[in-house]
């Protein structure tokens, strides 16, 4: 096969498909010293007319000379007429991808340089099929609608804090993800604003400089008394719901976090017992969870979407944490556990004044 004639970038998190193509960009673009033959072409298209002007202008880009002679370099930037809307989907938008793909094809690299970044993208459709078997494909990664992509986030963590000189160990880059709810943006900026804060001698971003300074945004999942209570760490439960109601929160987040993680875990260990998956270092071996999944799945009728009710709509490699970092109470403590956690709803609606009590209460009768 000849070599790819332009390069295509997408991914399911915009915010990293973009940045992923602007950094092969500021490539492409430093390699040509005209600035005339540098071309950056606005992707969002509303209608079926505006993906028509944006296959012309970049027909027209891609067959104009430059004016001193030399190579060319152009970036359809954004598109967005690839992902399932109705735009993408009229006959007209396919039409138009049809005499996109006619450009793409007859291109001569070394004459005109092309990058196409989109997201998101309907990998369905033969026109984006089309871009990844035939270009350089750059798969961004991120966060899915289905909440996959928790090993990109983490490796664009570690890049951030690398490129910041600073260091961030497991459980507090675990507690930041949770804090800015899985948002690649707002975990670089996070990430760049506590990097600030250490100041240019760097250092680590802890837990406590994370709980701190960063807030929670949006729903996000309570983190630190989650994995402190699952840590059986009792001194740091009691120091985070400290930290959690000072803030003026309320205990049912709470409630609900550690209900979501004691659920998964009364499912993992009891296939983990039964033998049906095995821990393989400090993750899950896919094959076992694979025929588990297959096995059980009429036990899970109508759980098809991702809930902590059904363990094997979950991340592998998330559920491999849980199993593999640290050791796992019993099966029966974690049966308790639900117990405690119906009891304590019960308390706090009896008494709403005595929230914070009646969690450092349960921590002591769990932990102590």
């Amino acid at each position: 096969m000849a070599d790819p004639s332009f390069t295509y970038v997408s991914g399911p998190d915009d915010f990293l498909a973009n940045r992923a193509a602007t950094k092969l960009w500021k490539s492409m673009s430093s390699e040509v010293d005209d600035e005339f033959s540098i071309e950056v072409i606005d992707g969002n298209a509303l209608k079926v007319e505006d993906v028509e002007t944006l296959v012309s202008r970049l027909r027209d880009a891609t067959q104009t000379l430059g004016l001193f002679g030399g190579r060319r370099v152009v970036w359809l930037k954004g598109c967005t007429f690839l992902a399932d809307n109705k735009t993408g989907r009229a006959e007209g938008t396919q039409t138009a991808c049809q005499d996109l793909q006619e450009i793409l094809e007859v291109i001569r690299p070394e004459d005109v340089g092309v990058l196409i970044s989109a997201s998101p993208v309907d990998r369905r459709k033969r026109f984006p099929k089309w871009l990844e078997k035939h270009g350089e494909y750059v798969a961004s990664g991120g966060v899915d609608s289905k909440g996959n992509g928790a090993e990109a986030l983490a490796a664009i963590l570690e890049e951030e804090c690398s490129s910041m000189g600073v260091e961030i160990g497991s459980h507090s880059a675990e507690a930041l993800t949770s804090k800015v709810n899985g948002n690649s943006r707002l975990l670089i900026e996070e990430v760049r604003k506590l990097a600030t804060y250490l100041g240019p001698e760097g250092g680590e971003i802890t837990l406590e400089l994370i709980e701190e300074l960063v807030p929670n945004f949006g729903e996000g999942d309570f983190f630190e008394t989650t994995e402190a209570f699952f840590s059986r760490n009792l001194e740091w439960t009691l120091q985070a719901l400290r930290r959690h109601f000072f803030a003026g929160n309320d205990a049912r987040p709470v409630i609900a976090s550690l209900q979501n993680r004691n659920r998964l875990l009364i499912q993992l260990k009891s296939l983990v017992d039964g033998g049906e998956i095995q821990v393989v270092g400090r993750g899950i071996a896919k094959p076992g969870f694979e025929r588990a999944a297959d096995k059980y799945q009429d036990r899970y009728a109508g759980l098809s979407d991702k809930s902590n009710y059904n363990v094997f709509t979950q991340n592998l490699w998330y559920m491999g944490k849980l199993l593999g970092a640290r050791k796992m109470p019993s099966l029966k403590r974690l049966i308790d556990h639900q117990g405690e956690f119906i009891r304590v709803f019960e308390e706090i609606i009896e008494r709403p004044g005595e929230q914070e009590e009646a969690l450092r209460n349960l921590a002591i009768r769990c932990l102590a």
